[in-house]
C-alpha cells in the first residue's frame, strides 16, 4: 500500500526531478565507442506474453492488447518502478523478432516522448541506472530500422541520464540501489562517446562500496540471497566492460566478486534456485550460472558460516539453514524472523520451503511473510523469534525495521557418524518466555535422510524466573508451541499410517516421508507459497508439530527420510509450463 512520503523523500525527489531537467542542457552523446554487447537475458516466454499485451509486473496483470506502456494506470509504487527500470527490455530481446522490436522501440520512444525531458517517476538514481543499461546492452536490437532522428533522440536521452547519474549516484541508499546507479554510470562513461569523463569516478565509486558493503565472508548487511546475486552480476558486468575496454578493474572489485562466488553457492539449492529467506526469491532463471560462468571464479566456500547461512548437502539432496542474527536498522526493512528456519530440496524439487516473501501481494501479505510462522521453524505462543517495529515510510511504502532480534546465535558444524550434523540456537524468546530455541540436523551420507531435533531450554536462573511467570499466565497448562514445516505447492501431501507418518510426493516420483517421536501433535494444515510473478499466492500445505512446554526442558524430534522404494537415480523428466498469470 502507497502512503504519503515524507518530507525528506519529498525533497530527493524534487531535488532529482531538478537535475534531471538541467541534465537536458549538457551536450549529448552521439553514439557508442564500440558495439555494445547484450549481457542482461530476458525470457522468451515473458517476452511472447508482453508481446500479446498481459503486461504482469510487480503481481499486477494489465490485459492491454496494443497498448502504450505508459498510457496503463499504474496500481502502486512497485509497479511504477518495475516498468520504470526497463527489465522487461531484456523479455523482448529475448524474442528477438520483428514483432518484439516494434513493440520494444514504441515502448522505448513512448518513454523518451513521456519522460526523456527529466519528468516522471522514472529519474531516481537506481532506476535510471538500471534503465541505462538496458539500453546499452540492447542498443542494437532496438535501433535496427530506425531513421537518423530518431536514433539521435535515443542517445540524447542518454547522454541525459548519463549527466544525471554522474550528479545524483549519491542519493541512491546503499547496496543494491547504488550498485545499480553506479553499474549505470560506469555502462555510460565506457560505452558513449563524450562520455569518458565518468569512467574514472564510477570506477573510484564502485571500489569504495564493494569496500563498505561486502564483507569478509562475501555477504551484504540485508542477508538477501536474491539481492546479492544481483549485486554479483551488475559487478560482473562491471568488470567486463572494464576489461573490455582496455581499464582495468579495481582490486576491490575483483575482490569482491571473489568473496561473493563461493558464498552464492553455498546458497544455491540442488535445483540451482536460491535459498528463499530475507525477502528474497529463487532469482531469475539462469541468472546464477551465468553470473558464476561470468565471475571465473571456481572455489567454493570452506565449511561454516556463509552470509550467516549453513548448508548441508549429500546425494541429491541440499539443506540450508538460517544461521545468524537477523539484519536489525534500516537494512531490516525487508527482513524476516526466520532465525534458525530451513529449506530441503531433493534434485530438481524443492521440498520443504519458506512462505517467501509477500510483498508484492500487498501490505498485509508482507508482514505475514515476515513472521516466524511463515518459515520452517519453530514459533513460541504466537510469537516471532524477532518483531517488527514502528512503520517508516520508505520510498512511498509503510515499512518496519526487525527489532528484538536474536542477539546470540550459535553453532557448531561437525561430522556426524553417517553424515554432517548442524547445532544451532538462538535467544529469541528468552525475554519473553525465557526459553532458548537449539535446532539439531543430521544428514545422512547419502541424502536420503534428515533427522532433526528441537529443543526448548531454560539456560539460566534469570530466564526460569520468566518461564515461571509465562506457565503461570497458561494456568500451569504449558506455553504453546509450534513446529512447522512448509511444503512446496508441487508436493503431494497425506497422513499415512494411521496418523503416525506424512507422505511426500514428488512430481519427480521420490517419496519422502515425515515421522516425529515425542508427545506432540502432528497436523497437515494449509498454507501458501508467495512468488514473485504469480498474481495471487500459491496454495501449499504444511506439517505442523505442536506441543506445550511445561518443564524447563522440551525436546521435539522428527524426520524426513526417502522411502525405501524410492531409488537413488530417479530421472526427473518432468517439466512445468511458465505461468504468468497464476
Amino acid at each position: 500500500m502507497s502512503v504519503r512520503p515524507s518530507w525528506s523523500e519529498t525533497r530527493v525527489r524534487m531535488v532529482n526531478a531538478g537535475h534531471a531537467r538541467v541534465a537536458g542542457f549538457a551536450k549529448p552523446a552521439t553514439g557508442f565507442v564500440s558495439n555494445p554487447e547484450p549481457r542482461s537475458t530476458g525470457h522468451f516466454a515473458r517476452g511472447r506474453q508482453l508481446m500479446a499485451g498481459n503486461l504482469m509486473f510487480a503481481g499486477h496483470l494489465a490485459e492491454a492488447p496494443g497498448a502504450m506502456l505508459w498510457d496503463i494506470s499504474s496500481p502502486n509504487d512497485a509497479f511504477t518502478q518495475e516498468i520504470h527500470g526497463f527489465a522487461w527490455l531484456d523479455d523482448l530481446a529475448a524474442v528477438g523478432d520483428a514483432g518484439a522490436r516494434a513493440v520494444a522501440q514504441s515502448w522505448l520512444y513512448g518513454w523518451i516522448d513521456a519522460f526523456g525531458r527529466g519528468h516522471g517517476p522514472g529519474w531516481t538514481p537506481e532506476l535510471t541506472g538500471r534503465r541505462l543499461i538496458r539500453w546499452v546492452h540492447h542498443a542494437l536490437f532496438v535501433l535496427r530500422g530506425l531513421e537518423a532522428d530518431q536514433s539521435h533522440s535515443f542517445f540524447r536521452v542518454l547522454g541525459r541520464q548519463a549527466l544525471f547519474l554522474g550528479r545524483r549516484w549519491k542519493a541512491a541508499p546503499p547496496g543494491l540501489a547504488r550498485f545499480e546507479a553506479l553499474t549505470g554510470l560506469l555502462y555510460a562513461g565506457l560505452s558513449l562517446t563524450g562520455m569518458e569523463h565518468h569512467i574514472a569516478p564510477a570506477r573510484r565509486a564502485l571500489a569504495e562500496e564493494c569496500r563498505r558493503q561486502i564483507d569478509a565472508s562475501g555477504g551484504l548487511p540485508t542477508r538477501n540471497p536474491e539481492e546479492l546475486l544481483e549485486v554479483f552480476t551488475l559487478l560482473t558486468w562491471a568488470a567486463a566492460g572494464l576489461e573490455d575496454s582496455g581499464h582495468d578493474a579495481p582490486d576491490e572489485l575483483r575482490g569482491a566478486i571473489q568473496r561473493i562466488a563461493p558464498t552464492l553457492r553455498t546458497l544455491r539449492h540442488a535445483d540451482g534456485g536460491l535459498a528463499r529467506f530475507h525477502g528474497g526469491g529463487r532469482g531469475l532463471d539462469g541468472r546464477l550460472d551465468q553470473a558464476l560462468a561470468a565471475s571465473g571464479v571456481k572455489r567454493r566456500q570452506v565449511d561454516g558460516l556463509a552470509m550467516g547461512f549453513v548448508r548441508l548437502s549429500a546425494g541429491r539432496t541440499s539443506v540450508i539453514v538460517d544461521a545468524g542474527p537477523p539484519p536489525t536498522g534500516r537494512v531490516s526493512h525487508n527482513a524476516h524472523a526466520s532465525t534458525l528456519a530451513m529449506e530441503l530440496t531433493s534434485g530438481r524439487r524443492p521440498v520443504v520451503v519458506n512462505c517467501g516473501s509477500g510483498a508484492s501481494f500487498g501490505e498485509d501479505w508482507r508482514r505475514a511473510g515476515r513472521a516466524t510462522p511463515s518459515h520452517s521453524a519453530l514459533a513460541l505462543d504466537g510469537y516471532s523469534s524477532a518483531r517488527l517495529g514502528a512503520p517508516g515510510v520508505i520510498g512511498g511504502a509503510r515499512l518496519e525495521a526487525l527489532e528484538d532480534v536474536p542477539g546470540h546465535v550459535p553453532v557448531q558444524i561437525s561430522t556426524a557418524p553417517d553424515g554432517s550434523r548442524f547445532e544451532g540456537g538462538h535467544d529469541g524468546y528468552v525475554a519473553t518466555h525465557g526459553l532458548t530455541h537449539a535446532r539439531i540436523l543430521e544428514l545422512t551420507l547419502d541424502g536420503r535422510g534428515l533427522v532433526g531435533e528441537d529443543l526448548l531450554l531454560v539456560m539460566e536462573d534469570a530466564d526460569k524466573r520468566i518461564f515461571d511467570r509465562a506457565l503461570d499466565a497458561t494456568g500451569l497448562a504449558g506455553v504453546e508451541w509450534q513446529a512447522r514445516f512448509h511444503l512446496h505447492p508441487d508436493v503431494d501431501a497425506e497422513i499415512d499410517m494411521g496418523g503416525s507418518a506424512v507422505s511426500l510426493a514428488l512430481r519427480s516420483g521420490e517419496v519422502w516421508v515425515f515421522r516425529h517421536d515425542g508427545p506432540c501433535d502432528m497436523t497437515l494444515e494449509p498454507s501458501v507459497y508467495l512468488e514473485k510473478g504469480r498474481l495471487k499466492p500459491r496454495a501449499s500445505k504444511q506439517v505442523v508439530l505442536s506441543g506445550r512446554a511445561v518443564e524447563y526442558a522440551t525436546r521435539i524430534r522428527w524426520s524426513l527420510a526417502k522411502a525405501q522404494e524410492t531409488g537413488n537415480g530417479i530421472r526427473d523428466l518432468y517439466r512445468e509450463e511458465i505461468e504468468l498469470t497464476a
